[in-house]
């Protein structure tokens, strides 16, 4: 698991292996990850938009851009937590995401960017 705090938001990211699969003659790696968000600042903040950048070890990136997380965009009271599972495809077996959220503080009505960390995308049984 992997954690980074920007302004009083802790996003910790836990990854797995869901296996591979040929589409049309194209081998991808399935993979999921499960993100908290805990709001350990004094404000109630809500969760606006993600930006993602996507890398696997063929150099191949992609980005994603959009509203929310899984159709939600969350409201988070101070100490209160945030949890889903996504997933993504690679080309390889070994790759990293990182991105970040924008949020807003309806404190001060600021806008601001949540980091989150560089995480680890690897089908471990690959290793050996």
């Amino acid at each position: 698991m992997v954690e980074q705090v920007t302004k009083g938001i802790r996003v910790s990211v836990d990854t797995y292996f869901e296996g591979s699969f040929t589409k049309e003659g194209v081998l991808f790696y399935a993979f999921g990850y499960k993100v908290s968000i805990t709001n350990n600042s004094e404000d109630t903040v809500q969760l606006l938009s993600r930006s993602w950048d996507i890398y696997d070890a063929l150099n191949i990136q992609e980005k994603v851009v959009g509203e929310g997380v899984i159709g939600q965009k969350p409201v988070l009271k101070p100490g209160k937590t945030h949890t889903y599972s996504s997933g993504c495809l690679l080309r390889s077996p070994f790759g990293a995401m990182n991105g970040y959220y924008t949020m807003i503080n309806f404190t001060n009505s600021a806008q601001f960017q949540v980091s989150i960390p560089t995480f680890k995308l690897s089908a471990t049984h690959l290793l050996n």
